[in-house]
């Protein structure tokens, strides 16, 4: 029997890069395990080596077990960011579409007064008002991200709310659970996995943004744009070790773009 669902192959290679940086983060862990705040000034930036397989920096400190801490702090901020924005957006979405009147009225005031503020912005002045909180740089985010759920959901629950099949559910006295589940989740579940893993990208984009400024998490926290702002005066010295952070922002992005990629059916 042939599957309903079949991925793209570049889903896949999405897949495997977030795979291949998850990887780093286990094996740092079971077979190093080095502490990312630890110097050794006798180090600075020595070449990889079986102890040391990315080298060090310019404090002698694990080039890998800072990559490995900024990559699980920028995978934990994706996935809270996405579930935090993901819930918020698409039950205020629903409701919008649905209930209509003065609850939609409301919440597109909202949607507007934020859509007016870019979002990158709003994240460096929450994070300028409380420097190096990861947990005011998560509600940022998700402040940010949780816009597009709400205006893609509402247009889909308006126009499957409209639509003959549920008119036909709600004669025969079918309730708001069944309702959802029957036609509004088949509708939307396609746009929510898309704007999630978008959302995914942009969140890792974003904390490395204002890490890069300088307004997110404070050393000797281990963050990927925290990590280039600290080593690019040290570019002609060690361009190796300027890379890895670079290209670990690239990877993470573009795997969690790649994984959006459409469905075939």
């Amino acid at each position: 029997m042939k599957a309903d669902i079949q991925l793209r192959p570049s889903q896949y290679l999405g897949a495997a890069l977030l795979l291949f940086l998850l990887s780093l983060v286990v094996l740092e862990t079971l077979f190093w395990g080095h502490n990312p705040a630890s110097q050794n000034l006798d180090q600075v930036f020595h070449a990889p080596t079986l102890a040391e397989p990315l080298g060090t920096d310019q404090f002698g400190r694990s080039n890998l077990a800072r990559l490995s801490s900024a990559l699980q702090t920028s995978i934990l901020m994706a996935v809270f960011s996405v579930l935090t924005s993901a819930t918020l957006g698409v039950s205020l979405g629903v409701v919008a579409g649905w209930k209509r009147g003065w609850i939609d009225r409301i919440l597109s005031i909202v949607v507007n007064i934020l859509l007016a503020l870019p979002g990158l912005v709003l994240v460096l002045l929450f994070g300028a008002l409380v420097p190096g909180s990861f947990f005011i740089l998560y509600i940022a985010i998700s402040l940010v991200l949780w816009v597009e759920y709400f205006r893609v959901i509402r247009a889909r629950t308006i126009t499957v709310m409209n639509s003959p099949e549920v008119e036909a559910s709600l004669l025969y006295g079918f309730g708001p659970w069944y309702v959802f589940k029957r036609h509004l989740w088949p509708a939307c579940k396609k746009d929510i996995y898309t704007l999630a893993c978008f959302g995914a990208g942009n969140s890792v984009l974003a904390l490395a943004s204002i890490g890069f400024v300088y307004v997110g998490l404070r050393p000797p926290h281990a963050e990927l744009g925290l990590m280039m702002v600290e080593l690019f005066p040290y570019y002609s010295d060690a361009a190796w070790v300027l890379l890895q952070p670079l290209t670990a922002v690239i990877l993470l992005v573009l795997g969690f773009h790649l994984i959006a990629g459409g469905e075939h059916e």
